[in-house]
C-alpha cells in the first residue's frame, strides 16, 4: 500500500468496512453460538466459569450451615461427602483453571495486537468440551449420584464398586474430558502467544501477563497428563478389574497419590501465576510508571513453575515415605518461597516508585496479596515435616488451602473484573459497590478461615459432617459459618454490580490510561480488534510511541484491511517477532460444537457402560474431526503471496517449524507424551515396590520377546516410511511420496497387530495380577497410537490424492511426521521396557 493511499480517508473508511463486514457476528442466536472468534468464545467461558463458582459456592455455604453447630443434622454424612467433593472439583476443574484460560483467549489478541489466537475453532471446541463436561459433573448432585470419595479420589475406596457408586465414574470421566478441553485451550495458549505477536514484539518486550500465560499453558502440558494416565489407570480397574491399586494383587494406592499430586500442586501455581499476571499489567497503570525488575519477574515465574513440579510430595508426607524423600521435598516446598517472593516484592517496589492511583482494582489487587501473604507463612509451616505430622488431615490445612486460592486466585480475578470490564462491555463498574464489596469480602474471608487454624490445631478433622460438642470448637466454627455468609454477601454485591452495568454510559476509550495494546481496543469492541497491527518498539508503546494510537486507528501499520474478505492475523517467529505469514484463520462453524459433543458422548455413555454406543460416539468424533480437518485446515490458497502495507509481501502457506500449524502437533505430542510417561513411571513403581515383577505364575508370564521386537520394528518402518515421503514428496517425486504412503499405514496396522499379540499368545490376564495389567495398559497404549498414526497416513494421501496437498503446499505431511517421530519414541520405550527390561531384570 502506498503512503498516498494510506493518508486517504476515503481508502481508510473503505478498509474498515471491509474489516467489520469480515469479523461481523453471524446472524441468529445458533450462529453467534457457533462463532469461532476468540473474544465471543471467551466471553461463553467467562460466563460459563463465574456461573460455576456461584454453584461451588452454595455448596460450601450448606456445608458451612452443617458445621455451625456440634451434631447437627442438615445433611447426611453421605450428603455432605457429595458436596465438599463436588465443591473442591468445582473449584479446581470448573472455575479456577477454565477461568484463566477463559480471560486469556479474550485478552490475548488484543494484548498481542493480534486479529485472533491461531486456532479460534479450538478454542471453541475447548468451550464446549468444558460446558458439557461440567453440566455433566455438576448436575450429579440433583440425582444423589455426585462423587463422594473427595476432589482427590483416593483409591482403593473409589476403586471399589461396593464402597462407591456411580459418583466415582461421573467424576473420573467426566472430568477427564474437562482435562481434553483444558489442555486444547493451553496449545492455543502456547502457539498464540509464540506465533502471533505483532512485528518487534521480541520476547523481552512482551507484556508480562503474556509471559505468565505462555509459563501456564506449558505447565498444564505437563502436569494435566499424568493425571489423566492416572484417570486411565483408575477407569481400567473400576470397569475391567484391572488391579492397578488393589494391593491384594500386586497393586498400590500410593501410585494413584503420586499421579494426582503430580498434577495437583503444579494445579497450584497454574491458577495462581495468572492472578499475579493480572497483577502484572494493573500495577504499573496505577503506579504511572513501567514495571521494576520485568527480566527478574519473568525468570521467578519460571523459576516457580519448574519448582512446582519437584513439590509433590509434601501431600504425601503422612504416607511412610523414607526420610530421604522427606527431606529433599520439604526444601523443594520451602524453596518455592524465594522466587513467588520476588514477584511480590516487584509489584511493591513499583508502587513504592510511581505515583499511586488508588482504584479499585488496585484495592483488590493490594487486599489479595495480603490474604496470600498469611497462606504463603501457614505454607511453610506445613512444608515442615513434623509439624505436618501433626497438622495434616486437619482444618488447619483447609484454612492454608483457602487463604492461598482466596488470596491468590479468587480476589485477584475481581481485580482484573473491575479492570477489564470496560475493555470487554465498553462499561465501568461502580466504585462505590466494588468497594464495599471488597471490604465484606475481605471481612468475610478472614473470619471464615483464620478461626480454623485453631480448630484445626484442636483436633478437628477435615471431611467430616460433624463433630462432638466436647472438642470445644463450636464457637470457632459459628464464627467460620457467619464469615462464609458475610464473603458470598459480598460476591452477591460483586454480581448485582455486574447485573447493573448494561444500564450504564459508555466509559471513555482507555479509561484507566495503560500503556498496554489491549486498550487499543475502542468501547464498541469491534470483533476484529485493532484497526492495523502494529510495530513495537516499547513494552507500553501507547505511553511510548509517539502517535501510536493515531497510527493503529488511521490503518497506518500492516494489514489494515480484508481485501479478500477472509478472517486474516499475522504470524511471526518464536524468538524476535519477524513477520512470516499471513495466516487465514477459521471461519464460524458448527464442527467443533458436534466434535465436542460426540467426543462428550464417548465418556459419558461409558459411565454408565453403554459401550457399543459409546463405540458408535467415538466414530462420529472421529468423522466429525477428518470432516473439520479436510476443510478447514492447510488450505492452498488462490495467490502465493499478499502485500500487508509498507512495502512487504508475506506468503499466504507456510508449512514446516515456521507454521503455527506444526507447533499445534509438537505441543499436542508433548503432552501425550506426558501421558505416556506416567504410564511408564507407573511400571517401574510397581517393579520398585515387588521383590519379584514379573512374578511366576499361570496368566503371568511377560509377552516374551519376538512379539514386542516385531511390534517395534513394524512401528519403525512405519515412521521411516512416513519421514521418506515427507522427503520425495518435498523433491517433487509425489508417486514415490503415496506409495510410501501405502506402504506406512501398512506397517502401522502391522505394529498395531503385533504389539497385541505379544500378550495375548503367552495369555497375560490382567485381572489376576498387577503386572499383566501395567503390560496390557502400555501394549494398549502404543498400539492405540499405531492405528491413529494409519489414520493420519491414510488422511494424508487422501488429500494428495484429491489435490489438497502439493510439493509445496505440503503441512499435512509435515505435521503428521511429527507425530511419527512421538509414535517411533513411544514403541522404543515399551516394546524394550515390557520385552526386555524383566529379561535383563
Amino acid at each position: 500500500m502506498t503512503a498516498d493511499a494510506q493518508n486517504d480517508p476515503a481508502v481508510r473508511r473503505a478498509q474498515e468496512e471491509r474489516l467489520r463486514a469480515v469479523w461481523e457476528a453471524p446472524k441468529g442466536w445458533f450462529f453467534r453460538w457457533t462463532d469461532c472468534n476468540n473474544n465471543r468464545v471467551g466471553n461463553w467461558y467467562v460466563l460459563t466459569a463465574f456461573a460455576f463458582m456461584l454453584f461451588a459456592g452454595v455448596l460450601a455455604l450448606i456445608m458451612r450451615t452443617q458445621l455451625a453447630a456440634p451434631e447437627n443434622d442438615l445433611v447426611s454424612a453421605s450428603t455432605f461427602n457429595q458436596l465438599f467433593t463436588l465443591h473442591g472439583s468445582m473449584m479446581m476443574f470448573l472455575f479456577a483453571v477454565p477461568m484463566f484460560e477463559a480471560v486469556s483467549i479474550i485478552l490475548l489478541p488484543s494484548l498481542l495486537g493480534a486479529r485472533d489466537l491461531p486456532f479460534p475453532r479450538l478454542s471453541a471446541f475447548g468451550y464446549w468440551s468444558f460446558l458439557i463436561g461440567g453440566v455433566f459433573v455438576a448436575g450429579s448432585i440433583f440425582f444423589n449420584a455426585a462423587p463422594d470419595g473427595g476432589w482427590f479420589m483416593y483409591p482403593p475406596l473409589t476403586t471399589r464398586k461396593d464402597l462407591s457408586g456411580l459418583g466415582a465414574d461421573i467424576w473420573m470421566l467426566g472430568l477427564s474430558f474437562i482435562e481434553v478441553s483444558s489442555v486444547a485451550a493451553a496449545v492455543e495458549l502456547i502457539v498464540g502467544v509464540l506465533k502471533c505477536r505483532p512485528p518487534g514484539m521480541r520476547l523481552n518486550l512482551m507484556p508480562l501477563y503474556a509471559w505468565y500465560i505462555l509459563v501456564v499453558a506449558v505447565m498444564i502440558l505437563f502436569a494435566f497428563p499424568p493425571l489423566i494416565a492416572g484417570d486411565v489407570l483408575f477407569e481400567m480397574e473400576r470397569l475391567l478389574d484391572w488391579p492397578f491399586f488393589d494391593a491384594a494383587r500386586g497393586g498400590d494406592p500410593l501410585l494413584w497419590q503420586h499421579l494426582f499430586w503430580i498434577f495437583g500442586h503444579p494445579e497450584v501455581y497454574i491458577i495462581f501465576l495468572p492472578s499475579i499476571a493480572l497483577f502484572a499489567m494493573l500495577v504499573p497503570t496505577f503506579a504511572r510508571r513501567h514495571l521494576l525488575g520485568y527480566p527478574w519477574i519473568v525468570l521467578a515465574a519460571v523459576g516457580t513453575a519448574f519448582l512446582s513440579f519437584g513439590l509433590w510430595v509434601h501431600h504425601m508426607f503422612a504416607t511412610g515415605l523414607p526420610k530421604i524423600s522427606l527431606a529433599f521435598f520439604s526444601a523443594a516446598s520451602q524453596a518455592v518461597v524465594i522466587p513467588t517472593g520476588v514477584q511480590i516484592f516487584c509489584f511493591l517496589a513499583t508502587l513504592w516508585a510511581g505515583r499511586v492511583v488508588w482504584s479499585t482494582p488496585l484495592l483488590y489487587a493490594t487486599g489479595s496479596l495480603a490474604i496470600f501473604v498469611i497462606g504463603g507463612l501457614t505454607g511453610v509451616m506445613v512444608a515442615v515435616v513434623p509439624f505436618d505430622w501433626q497438622a495434616h488431615d486437619t482444618y488447619f490445612v483447609v484454612a492454608h488451602l483457602h487463604y492461598v486460592l482466596i488470596g491468590g486466585t479468587l480476589l485477584p480475578l475481581f481485580a482484573g473484573l473491575y479492570y477489564y470490564w470496560p475493555l470487554v462491555t465498553g462499561k465501568k463498574l461502580s466504585d462505590r459497590l466494588g468497594r464495599t464489596a471488597f471490604w465484606i469480602m475481605f471481612v468475610g474471608a478472614n473470619l471464615t478461615f483464620f478461626p480454623m487454624h485453631f480448630s484445626g490445631l484442636m483436633g478437628m478433622p477435615r471431611r467430616v459432617f460433624t463433630y462432638p460438642a466436647e472438642l470445644g470448637i463450636g464457637g470457632l466454627n459459628l464464627a467460620s459459618t457467619a464469615g462464609a455468609y458475610l464473603f458470598a454477601a459480598g460476591v452477591a454485591l460483586v454480581v448485582i454490580d455486574l447485573a447493573l452495568s448494561p444500564t450504564r454510559p459508555k466509559a471513555r476509550r482507555n479509561p484507566w490510561e495503560a500503556g498496554t495494546l489491549e486498550w487499543l481496543t475502542l468501547p464498541n469492541s469491534e470483533n476484529w480488534g485493532t484497526r492495523s497491527i502494529p510495530l513495537i518498539e516499547s513494552r507500553y508503546p501507547i505511553w511510548d510511541q509517539p502517535g501510536f494510537v493515531r497510527n493503529v486507528d488511521e490503518g497506518r501499520y500492516f494489514l489494515p484491511d480484508a481485501e479478500e474478505g477472509r478472517r486474516e492475523t499475522i504470524v511471526t517467529t518464536v524468538l524476535d517477532a519477524r513477520p512470516l505469514q499471513v495466516v487465514r484463520l477459521g471461519t464460524p462453524s458448527v464442527k467443533p460444537m458436534l466434535t465436542a459433543v460426540a467426543l462428550g458422548g464417548v465418556f459419558i455413555l461409558t459411565t454408565y457402560h453403554l459401550y457399543w454406543l459409546a463405540l458408535l460416539s467415538g466414530l462420529a468424533t472421529l468423522a466429525l474431526v477428518l470432516a473439520w480437518l479436510w476443510t478447514g485446515t492447510a488450505e492452498i490458497p488462490e495467490k502465493p503471496c499478499k502485500p500487508i502495507g509498507h512495502g512487504l509481501e508475506l506468503p499466504l502457506y507456510l508449512s514446516g517449524p515456521s507454521s503455527s500449524g506444526w507447533w499445534a502437533m509438537f505441543i499436542t505430542m508433548m503432552a501425550d507424551a506426558t501421558a505416556f510417561s506416567g504410564l511408564v513411571f507407573g511400571y517401574y513403581f510397581y517393579w520398585t515396590v515387588h521383590p519379584a515383577f514379573p512374578p511366576s505364575g499361570a496368566g503371568l508370564d511377560g509377552p516374551g520377546i519376538a512379539w514386542p521386537m516385531v511390534a517395534l520394528g513394524l512401528t519403525l518402518a512405519s515412521w521411516a516410511a512416513t519421514v521418506a515421503a515427507r522427503e520425495v514428496h518435498a523433491r517433487g517425486r509425489v508417486a514415490l511420496a503415496r506409495m510410501l504412503l501405502v506402504a506406512a499405514p501398512l506397517a502401522s496396522l502391522g505394529g498395531l497387530a503385533a504389539g497385541l499379540a505379544g500378550p495375548w499368545s503367552t495369555g497375560l490376564d490382567p485381572t489376576l495380577h498387577v503386572y499383566p495389567a501395567i503390560v496390557w495398559t502400555l501394549a494398549i497404549w502404543t498400539t492405540a497410537h499405531n492405528g491413529i498414526g494409519a489414520i493420519m497416513q491414510v488422511y494424508t494421501l487422501a488429500r494428495s490424492l484429491a489435490g489438497r496437498m502439493t510439493p509445496t503446499h505440503d503441512a499435512d505431511l509435515r505435521n503428521i511426521t511429527v507425530f511419527q517421530h512421538f509414535l517411533a519414541l513411544t514403541a522404543i520405550v515399551t516394546y524394550l521396557t515390557i520385552g526386555w527390561f524383566p529379561e535383563v531384570a
